[in-house]
Formats: structure tokens, C-alpha cells, sequence
């Protein structure tokens, strides 16, 4: 069975309310991409992502999934000229060894992360996907098995600009059964830590965790660490640069809350230099930044050094969020798995059916491949309703 087509579809999804909500003044996001202070990053008010489709010749299909959260116009761009005309005529039933020669593709210029690692994360998760349907088999299943068929899940983002208002939403989600809750933060360790408390005082069950989205020194990231130590909080997520692979070791060591890593690196040749350095204490790969091949070698380089994996999860929609579930169910050691519910509810949109989620668990998806049902009528109208080009950032939108 061979590889017949490669096709990729840009999403670009307008929502009631942007990835991590409004902007920090209240304002909502304009159609620019914009950058979300004091984050460095780019964000979009839609929800954005690149889907790929590829077939075998005799019609079977699998889907995967970029983390494309701002450009995906770009990923589509590298699976249709340089990755697709290789694809057509590989064996259908072989993910692994197509991964390895697509990866092989550009390596020796330097390309096995940014963009293009991304373009394969999509692809090698569709080749999963496409595999486990001609097996019919679940993709855990051809990973070897499911340790678990529930993923055990935590509550990612209170998206409200006030400590009253993300308070009011941790007890919502604590009344709703979430056991734990991760705060997106980095405004500064006292505004920080005001607002763990606040959390914690309307919603005394949930375990707290911090993403400070990469925005603090080392000093002061270990003022906050310590702090949530004092809390009992839960772990730190991205507390330094990303680049800062001896500030993270130095700091993952005197912590008293482990310090996870994970979703700005896209292969095992990254996540191995960041380990060998005993830089994180929690390992989250993005399936749909690392692809589902990439990802298991990356859990057991974690399991060889006895480190749990999160999974990492964020705008990517149910493609990703079905690869990341199945790389969860095979993983030995999980800590938990990241639950979007704004990411969640879009990702609906492309799915014949929902995949069963609650507060503190996701049902593993039941059926061949990733078990999903994707729409392509669905994707293919979104995909044309989706503006080709997105407006550029004006300069004062970086200020």
C-alpha cells in the first residue's frame, strides 16, 4: 500500500474569545498578529493551525496536525514543495522510516526545528494516523500499548485579565471536578504569587501551577519557585529565556518545585543536550511540534533518566490533541495532560463526533489510527473561509 496524496489545509478559526483571553488591559485582540505583554511572543486572535491529509491509493486516509499558532501559511508551504513529492510512493504502512528520510531532507542545512519541524510534526502525525487505520489499530496500540485508557488532565489557562475573575473561574472549574489548574503568568513574582494565592483561596482542592512564559531572570525565578514551594505549589513551567539551558540546571536544582520543560524544542538531539544537563524536572513535548516518532524517543530519553512526562497543549485542535492523547496512553511515566478548553471547544469544528473530555480526564479516542472522525467537508470549507494572508503587526503593536 502506497502513498498517494498529500494535501494541507490552513485554518484560521475566529472565536468568542482569543487563545488566553483578552489582552492584559482588558482590550480584546485586534486581526494583527500582537504580541502579549510581558510575553515576548506572537499571538493571533483566531485560532490558527495547519492540517495535512495523506492518502493511500486506496483511499484510506490519515490527518495530523501542526502546532501553527501564528503563519501556518509557512509549515503548508514546506509540506507542499519540499515534503509531499517525496511522500507519493512511500509505503502507507511505514511512519517510522518515512519520518527518518523526510527528517534527512533538509538536517545537514540546519532544519530540523522551527518551521519545518513543524511541517513534519504534522505529516509523521498523519502517517501514524494512516498506519494505525490500514492495521485497524489504535496508534497507542501500535505504539506498543496503552498504560491507560483516561489521560489524567489538568485545567490550562484561566483566561480572565483580574485575580476576582480567574478566581471565580478556578472555583467554576473545581466545582466542575478539575484537580488541578496551571496559571499562565509572568507579570512580576509579587503579582505572580498574588495571584496563586487568590487561586487558592477560592479553590482550595486544586493542585497550582505556573507557565511564566519565559519571562523572568534567575534570581527571580527562584523567588517565585521558592514561593510556590511555600504554597505547595504544583511546578514551574518556563520560567527563564528558552535558550538558557545552564539557568534552567542551575535553578532546577535549587528549586523546590520541579521545573518542566519542553514545548519550544522539537527533537530528541535538543531535549537530550537540555536532560544530559538536568535543566528539567518535568519533560513536555507538543506532539504536534515534535510529530508522534519524535515524541516516544523523546519520552524514553525522559525514561532513562527517570523523568515524567506532560505533554504539552495549547492552541492545536483535536488532530493534536488526539496525537498528543495516544502518546499520553503509551508513555509509562505521566504526570498529566494539558486541557485547552478553548482549544477544546474549537477543535469541535473539524470532528463528526466530540472527543469525551471532563475537568481532570480525556477518554483516549476509540477506533483505528487516532480514533478521531475528522469532517474534510468541515475542514475544507473552514479552509476556504480562512484569510489567506494575515494582516502584519503594525510597530506600535509591539510596544
Amino acid at each position: 500500500m502506497l502513498i498517494d496524496n498529500v494535501e494541507t489545509f490552513v485554518l484560521k478559526l475566529p472565536a468568542d474569545e482569543a487563545y488566553l483571553g483578552r489582552l492584559p488591559d482588558g482590550t480584546r485582540m485586534g486581526d494583527a498578529y500582537t504580541v502579549r505583554p510581558p510575553w515576548r511572543s506572537l499571538y493571533s486572535a483566531r485560532f490558527e493551525t495547519l492540517l495535512v491529509k495523506v492518502s493511500a491509493t486506496d483511499g484510506t486516509a490519515g490527518w495530523g496536525e501542526a502546532l501553527a499558532p501564528v503563519a501556518p501559511e509557512v509549515p503548508a508551504t514546506i509540506v507542499d514543495l519540499l515534503l509531499a513529492p517525496v511522500l507519493r510512493g512511500m509505503d502507507a504502512r511505514s511512519p517510522r522510516p518515512a519520518w527518518s528520510r523526510l527528517r534527512d531532507l533538509m538536517r545537514e542545512r540546519g532544519h530540523l526545528v522551527g518551521h519545518q519541524a513543524d511541517a513534519l510534526a504534522a505529516v509523521d502525525i498523519a502517517l501514524w494516523d494512516l498506519a494505525g487505520r490500514l492495521a485497524e489499530l489504535p496508534v497507542a496500540a501500535m505504539l506498543g500499548g496503552a498504560f491507560r485508557n483516561d489521560v489524567p488532565a489538568y485545567v490550562s489557562g484561566l483566561p480572565r485579565t483580574t485575580d476576582a475573575e480567574r478566581a471565580e473561574l478556578a472555583s467554576q472549574w473545581e466545582g466542575h471536578g478539575a484537580s488541578a489548574v496551571k496559571l499562565h503568568l509572568g507579570y512580576g513574582v509579587e503579582a505572580d504569587i498574588a495571584t496563586v494565592d487568590a487561586i487558592q483561596a477560592a479553590a482550595p482542592s486544586l493542585r497550582v501551577a505556573v507557565d511564566a512564559h519565559w519571562a523572568y531572570n534567575g534570581p527571580d525565578a527562584l523567588r517565585l519557585a521558592r514561593a510556590l514551594g511555600d504554597r505547595g505549589g504544583w511546578f514551574l513551567e518556563a520560567p527563564l529565556a528558552p535558550e538558557d539551558v545552564a539557568g534552567h540546571t542551575e535553578l532546577a536544582s535549587a528549586s523546590p518545585v520541579p521545573i518542566a520543560i519542553g514545548e519550544t524544542l522539537r527533537n530528541r538531539y535538543e531535549f537530550g543536550a537540555w536532560l544530559d544537563a538536568r535543566a528539567a524536572r518535568i519533560v513536555q513535548p507538543d506532539v504536534a511540534r515534535t510529530g508522534i516518532t519524535e515524541a516516544m524517543i523523546i519520552a524514553d530519553l525522559a525514561a532513562a533518566r527517570h523523568l515524567p512526562v506532560a505533554p504539552h497543549h495549547s492552541v492545536g485542535l483535536a488532530v493534536a490533541l488526539a496525537a498528543g492523547l495516544h502518546v499520553s496512553a503509551a508513555v509509562e511515566d505521566l504526570v498529566a495532560f494539558e486541557y485547552q478548553p478553548s482549544s477544546v471547544d474549537v477543535g469541535t469544528r473539524i470532528l463528526g463526533r466530540p472527543i469525551p473530555v471532563a475537568a481532570d480526564q480525556i477518554s483516549l479516542p476509540d477506533g483505528p489510527g487516532l480514533g478521531i472522525d475528522v469532517d474534510e467537508g468541515a475542514v475544507r470549507a473552514l479552509a476556504a473561509a480562512s484569510p489567506s494572508i494575515h494582516p502584519t503587526p503594525r510597530s506600535d503593536e509591539h510596544r
